[in-house]
C-alpha cells in the first residue's frame, strides 16, 4: 500500500507541501506519448458517491487501495495522463507520481449519484484558477441533458462558463456529454448513436470558444462512426463501468481508435478494477490498442 501516513502527515503538518508539489511537478513535453495518443487515468469517481467497480458497492471507497492502483496503472509505460478532484490528485502529487503527466481537474461534481438533484451539477470541486494555480492541462466536465429535469440548464450554464474560464487560460476543457433520463427514480445515460450525436453537438456549441474544448465519449454499439461525424472536435474515447466481457470492450476501444477525431482513451474503473484483479496487465492491453 501506498504511504497512507506520510500523506496524512503531510497534510496535518505541512499542508503547503501541495502545493510545492504542484510547482516542482514537471510538466509533459506534450499530449501526445510515444504512441501518438494520450492515454488517461480517470479516478475522479468517489466524488460524486459513485463508488462501485463491478460488484463491489464501496470498491472505490478504500482511498490506499485506490490510490495503490492508480499509481500502478500510471507506472506502466504509455500511459501518460491523469483525470481526478483535488483531493486524489494532491495525493498523487504528495506521492510524487505526478510528473511528466497531462493532470485534468475534474470540476462538476455536485450532482451526486442517486440524489434528487443529481442532473443539476454543480461545480463542486475545481474550478480554472485553481487549475491554472496548479500547473494542470486542463478541466473536465460531466454534462447531462435531461430533457425532463429542469436541472438541465444550470449544468448547460456552468459548463459554458467553465468552457470560457479555462479557455482564457488556455486550458483543455474535457466535456463528458450524455442524454440521460429517470428510469424507476435512477438516472440513466442513453446509449444510442441518436442520442450520442444530439448530446456531443450540445456540448460542442458551450462557451464563447470551442479552440480548447475535446469531447469524452462513450462508445455505442450501433453506429460509431456516425456518432463521431458530428464533430471536428479531438475526442478521448471513455471506459464506463467495469465490463463482465473484456474482451468485448477492449475490441469497441479498437474500433473506435480508428477513427479521425479520436485521440486516446480516459479510462477508470474498467483499468483500476479489472476482472481478475491484474491492473498493470489491463492497462497494458489498453495501451497496446493504441
Amino acid at each position: 500500500m501506498r504511504d497512507v501516513h506520510g500523506i496524512v502527515a503531510a497534510r496535518v503538518d505541512r499542508p503547503y507541501a501541495i502545493a510545492s508539489a504542484a510547482k516542482r511537478r514537471r510538466r509533459p513535453p506534450s499530449w501526445r506519448g510515444e504512441h501518438g495518443r494520450l492515454m488517461m487515468i480517470a479516478a475522479d469517481h468517489p466524488a460524486r458517491g459513485a463508488l462501485r467497480a463491478g460488484a463491489d458497492p464501496l470498491a472505490m471507497g478504500h482511498r490506499a487501495d485506490l490510490l495503490e492502483r492508480i499509481c500502478t496503472a500510471l507506472a506502466r509505460p504509455g500511459v501518460n495522463g491523469v483525470l481526478g478532484t483535488p483531493d486524489i490528485l494532491e495525493d498523487l502529487l504528495l506521492l510524487g507520481v505526478l510528473d511528466d503527466k497531462v493532470v485534468i481537474g475534474s470540476m462538476n461534481r455536485g450532482g451526486l449519484a442517486g440524489t434528487s438533484f443529481e442532473i443539476d451539477d454543480r461545480f463542486t470541486a475545481y474550478d480554472a484558477a485553481g487549475i491554472a494555480t496548479s500547473g494542470f492541462e486542463g478541466g473536465k466536465m460531466l454534462l447531462r441533458i435531461d430533457p425532463a429535469d429542469p436541472g438541465t440548464a444550470n449544468t448547460l450554464q456552468g459548463c459554458a462558463h467553465a468552457v470560457g474560464e479555462l479557455a482564457q487560460r488556455r486550458l483543455i476543457a474535457m466535456v463528458e456529454p450524455f442524454i440521460s433520463h429517470r428510469v424507476d427514480g435512477r438516472v440513466r445515460n442513453e446509449l444510442s448513436a441518436e442520442a450520442m450525436v444530439r448530446a456531443m453537438t450540445v456540448a460542442a456549441g458551450l462557451g464563447p470558444t470551442s479552440a480548447y474544448t475535446w469531447l469524452k465519449v462513450p462508445v455505442v454499439d450501433d453506429d460509431m462512426e456516425r456518432v463521431m461525424a458530428a464533430t471536428t472536435l479531438p475526442a478521448l474515447i471513455l471506459g464506463g463501468e467495469v465490463s463482465a466481457d473484456a474482451d468485448a470492450a477492449y475490441a469497441r476501444w479498437g474500433k473506435a481508435l480508428a477513427l479521425p477525431t479520436v485521440q486516446g482513451l480516459v479510462i477508470g474503473r474498467s483499468l483500476l478494477y479489472p476482472p481478475g484483479g491484474d491492473v498493470a496487465g489491463a492497462v497494458d492491453r489498453a495501451v497496446s490498442l493504441l
